[in-house]
């Protein structure tokens, strides 16, 4: 793989709270042997707003529904996962399930693209003290 040929990736994360804690899931990378913990999201299509991807993400994935979705601020995340190299330009949206009874779940399957993950509510308590790694970088500085 050629350094020209990788791409900056545009993404939209949702950062949904309930009391002192934020909806992550919970992933793994191999080569850092490191588990890691990240907002809901992903990629924005061509002519999709930040709002539009989040709300389309999230029914992707978890097959529910967001509402007051709005703008919080933008990341700059260049990184190493399983390896690989990435950079990503992240919108950060607010957002709340429209379904309540998801604030009183915890450990909810997901999927994304017929692969299975975990979401769940931790602590913001955890990622502040360092007990838990929460990307992208500079997300933990925003909690605080």
């Amino acid at each position: 793989m050629k350094i020209k040929d990788l791409r900056i990736r545009t993404i939209a994360l949702c950062l949904i709270k309930n009391e002192k804690q934020i909806f992550v899931f919970e992933g793994y990378d191999s080569v850092k042997d490191e588990t890691f913990y990240r907002p809901l999201g992903g990629g924005i299509e061509f002519g999709e707003t930040a709002e539009e991807a989040a709300i389309r993400e999230i029914q992707e994935e978890m097959g529910t529904e967001i509402e007051k979705v709005s703008y919080l601020t933008t990341f700059e995340n260049i990184f190493i996962c399983d390896g690989k190299p990435g950079h990503e330009i992240v919108l950060l949206m607010s957002a709340s399930f429209k379904d309540k009874s998801y604030y009183i779940k915890d450990n909810i399957r997901c999927n994304e693209n017929g692969v299975p993950f975990t979401s769940m509510w931790v602590s913001t308590q955890e990622f502040i003290s360092g007990n838990k790694i929460l990307y992208p970088e500079g997300l933990t500085k925003f909690l605080t």
